[in-house]
């Protein structure tokens, strides 16, 4: 759970801070835009070897190695450099890959009767973790006379609580000798690509807020403290759907209504926040968040119930997010990209509505009623 809560404190603090970050560093919108996509290209990039270094070394030794590292990214950050702020995204950027992927394994290993509230509970220290980063870095700056740099450091510390934590149960582990199982049949399984594009394009959509709403709405008129505070308050609600959304996927027949209904809601409600006025951006801010931290945690309690065995839930969880997020990088970059070509933002809802058309084709075959372990079979209960 500590080490859940700091997986998104970096994107939501350095998206608060972009402006701040433009004026004193010299960059432009474009090089903004690779700031925010680098470490979720290292997400995708990394996520490979978070089920191989589980497989060598144990899972609980791989997540505490991750943990240390991305608690020494966070603490560079206090530099101010750019060249240093964009080393440190992408050496976040992969150890944060590692927590993505083992996460679902550890609940799949550890909490197979309880599915559906580990998923819940983890998702929400997620998404906790980026609210409070994305409330609290612009007062926090201006709390230490506009060093922003010094605000982004300090969130090292949440991830330096992890590693204490973290470090006895890490040791208390076996080391894992056992040989890797032969799972190169996922990359030839339909219904592993359709998890895998599932993942992807709602974590471009995700990431597209993360790293993007704060600079739309501060272009639209509001100020860096108040887009920062909607931008909390719809990771906020996403707490909320990450809480509920598990419970009802496992109790369903199957996830393909569920699946659709959240990716339409999240995309219209993205919308509304780029073109609506200004007057409804709070209650917009809201539904938005409940539909993205819905896609968030179905798409990782796919993952649990569409696998047999947590080896199965670790390699699908890999696939899932090198290619999910190769994809999901683009939204960020390309956000960016449109931006500097047509001075405002508004060529992105063309995006969005691409990104929601693939997500309604995807998450209907990602939320049939099958598992995947030597051959995908029907399951016969999932729970």
């Amino acid at each position: 759970m500590l080490g859940a809560f700091s997986l998104r404190t970096h994107f939501t603090s350095i998206s608060v801070l972009l402006p701040e970050i433009n004026r004193d560093t010299g960059l432009s919108s474009t090089a903004a835009a690779y700031l925010t996509t680098l470490p979720v290209l290292c997400l995708g990039l990394f996520a490979p070897l978070a089920a191989r270094s589980s497989d060598r070394f144990g899972m609980d030794r791989t997540l505490l190695a991750s943990l240390v590292l991305l608690t020494i990214a966070l603490a560079a950050r206090g530099t101010g450099e750019a060249a240093i702020l964009f080393a440190a995204s992408i050496l976040a950027g992969a150890c944060i890959a590692i927590g993505n992927v083992l996460l679902p394994a550890l609940v799949k290993r550890d909490f197979s009767d309880h599915v559906a509230l580990m998923t819940s509970l983890y998702t929400m220290a997620i998404t906790g973790g980026a609210a409070v980063a994305a409330g609290v870095t612009v007062p926090l700056a201006a709390g230490l006379g506009g060093n922003w740099h010094l605000a982004l450091a300090l969130w090292f510390i949440p991830a330096l609580l992890a590693v204490i934590v973290a470090s006895p149960l890490a040791r208390g582990r076996d080391r894992v000798t056992t040989r890797r199982p032969a799972l190169g049949h996922l990359w030839k399984s339909a219904l592993a690509w359709q998890v895998t594009t599932f993942m992807g394009l709602q974590s471009g959509l995700a990431f597209a807020v993360l790293g993007w709403l704060s600079p739309i709405l501060r272009e639209r008129g509001l100020d860096g403290v108040r887009s920062g505070y909607v931008l909390s308050a719809l990771v906020v609600a996403q707490v909320v759907s990450c809480l509920l959304v598990p419970q009802i996927a496992v109790r369903g027949r199957d996830q393909r209504a569920l699946n659709v209904a959240l990716a339409v809601t999240a995309v219209i409600a993205l919308l509304g926040l780029l073109f609506a006025p200004l007057a409804w951006i709070w209650p917009l801010a809201i539904i938005q968040g409940l539909a993205q931290g819905g896609l968030l945690s179905v798409s990782l309690t796919m993952i649990v119930l569409r696998s047999r065995t947590p080896q199965v839930a670790a390699h699908l969880s890999g696939m899932a997010q090198f290619v999910g997020y190769m994809i999901a990088a683009l939204a960020p970059w390309l956000i960016g990209l449109l931006h500097d070509w047509t001075g405002n933002f508004e060529a992105s809802g063309a995006l969005f509505v691409a990104i929601c058309t693939g997500l309604v084709i995807s998450g209907l075959g990602a939320g049939r009623r099958l598992q995947l372990g030597d051959a995908a079979r029907p399951a016969s209960a999932l729970n």
